[in-house]
């Protein structure tokens, strides 16, 4: 049974059936949440308004969409909140209906399914592990020609790249629509000096997807938000779902807004851990692509191991550590895995308990073992 039977990491349920146990007993590796948790506001939220439940949410999710505005200086006008980014992410190709979409690859798996909901084509653009997937200018500029809308991830997942600046301006030239995806860039350090929502709040071409499940380790609610042009915005509307966003997120959406200190402590550590998990993990073997500072690093085993990631991530979980096969994404061979960053003790657990794992399949290699 593959832990990846939905595409995604971060399958609890899937784990505890294929490994046994509860669910609740897994270190997750695999999905890519501030370990931190929700903020503390979460939880006095819901014991004070679920009364409220009583009524409808908000359709038009006014407090919320009013928080972010300030937030980023834009009009709220230029906001739409969606169940999640992955509702955002298929419901702007699926109104914008281009005919073939740019897509860099590997990358987010809900870009391509939406393309395919779409029944637009799509046109790959290959990202390296010689350049550290980091998109260049020369398989860039017949994608733009080629296509009607781009998709980029900012930074990407897996890989953790982020778009080389001048490349983005190539992209908005002309008037092609850009969608980026900044569902990890709350986690990077420069993050208002690199992100596009005030541009994408007032030029017609750029749509910016946010989530806020990642950063604030709210999955479960699915929240995430839009920016873009007021009309855009008024005619996706007309598209979504009614009631798509229920009254517990709105509510949990503002509050964690507010909680300044959560998002500092979040990033001090992570400026610290990151680079600390990727040296572990170089010291184990591993190749570990640089990225730019997401919560999470993809990794690629040494060559006499590439073949059994699938084994690997079987040993691993049977000890009660999840790990993510990146060789699901299209445009990974064999031999890659993605791991979050996580806090440091349960970062000790995993470089313990992934060296012995990696010591024992390297005795049964040299030893002629499974490889024969």
């Amino acid at each position: 049974m593959t832990l990846e039977r939905y595409g995604h990491g971060g399958d609890l349920r899937t784990a505890a059936e294929a490994f046994g146990g509860e669910p609740g007993r897994f270190l997750d590796y695999s999905s890519n949440m501030n370990p931190f948790g929700p903020p503390p506001v979460v939880g006095s939220v819901l014991g004070e308004r679920w009364r409220e439940l009583a009524a409808y949410p908000d359709p038009a999710v006014r407090e919320l969409r009013a928080a972010l505005a300030g937030r980023y200086d834009i009009s709220p006008d230029s906001i739409l909140v969606g169940n999640g980014a992955a509702e955002l992410i298929d419901l702007l190709v699926r109104v914008l209906r281009p005919e073939t979409v740019a897509l860099a690859q590997p990358a987010f798996v809900e870009y391509e399914q939406a393309v395919r909901h779409a029944g637009s084509r799509i046109h790959p653009i290959p990202l390296l592990a010689e350049q550290d997937f980091v998109l260049q200018r020369e398989p860039l500029e017949p994608a733009l020609r080629a296509s009607g809308l781009l998709f980029l991830g900012q930074p990407n997942n897996p890989t953790g790249a982020l778009v080389p600046q001048p490349l983005l301006e190539l992209a908005l030239e002309g008037g092609r629509p850009l969608a980026l995806d900044e569902a990890f860039l709350d986690f990077v350090p420069d993050e208002r000096n690199i992100t596009l929502i005030r541009r994408a709040a007032s030029q017609r071409n750029v749509f910016v997807i946010r989530s806020m499940t990642k950063f604030y380790a709210i999955p479960g609610v699915r929240l995430g938000f839009m920016v873009a042009h007021p009309d855009h915005i008024r005619m996706l509307q007309e598209r979504q779902v009614p009631w798509s966003v229920n009254a517990m997120a709105q509510w949990i959406g503002c509050a964690v807004l507010q909680d300044a200190e959560y998002e500092e402590r979040t990033r001090l550590w992570l400026q610290e851990e990151r680079p600390w998990l990727a040296d572990g993990l170089r010291r184990l073997g591993l190749h570990v692509v640089p990225g730019a500072a997401a919560n999470y690093l993809l990794c690629r085993l040494p060559a006499q191991l590439a073949g059994r990631v699938d084994e690997l991530q079987r040993s691993m979980g049977g000890q009660g550590i999840l790990i993510r096969n990146a060789a699901t994404f299209r445009g990974l061979e064999a031999g890659w895995l993605r791991l979050a960053v996580k806090l440091r003790a349960d970062n000790e657990r995993l470089l313990l308990t992934l060296g012995a794992v990696l010591d024992e399949m390297r005795g049964r290699f040299e030893g002629g073992g499974a490889e024969r």
